[in-house]
């Protein structure tokens, strides 16, 4: 520090020490950020995945309805057609 100056030395010591404390202070909170950006990307992955994942149960739950129905509705449509066969309506 040069001495004299127009301000008091406890000041600058002061200053300088805060400095110095801000400077050593940024590795570890530069890691803390990094560690929170982190944390929140995977939790977003986990919760795009559970989300995507009760979806595709929804679509597979929809495709098992329908195709239910369609094996359902063979029989009866074929009674339907073998009945009106039998009773001459077609």
């Amino acid at each position: 520090m040069a001495f004299p100056t127009a301000v008091n030395s406890q000041i600058t010591d002061s200053v300088s020490q805060v400095n110095t404390k801000v400077l050593g202070d940024a590795p570890a909170v530069a890691m803390g950020n990094l560690f929170v950006a982190t944390g929140q990307a995977l939790s977003n992955a986990a919760h795009n995945a559970t989300n995507n994942q009760q979806q595709s149960y929804v679509t597979m739950q929809a495709s098992t309805t329908q195709s239910v129905a369609t094996m359902l509705s063979v029989d009866t449509a074929s009674t339907g057609v073998a009945t009106g066969k039998v009773l001459g309506l077609h």
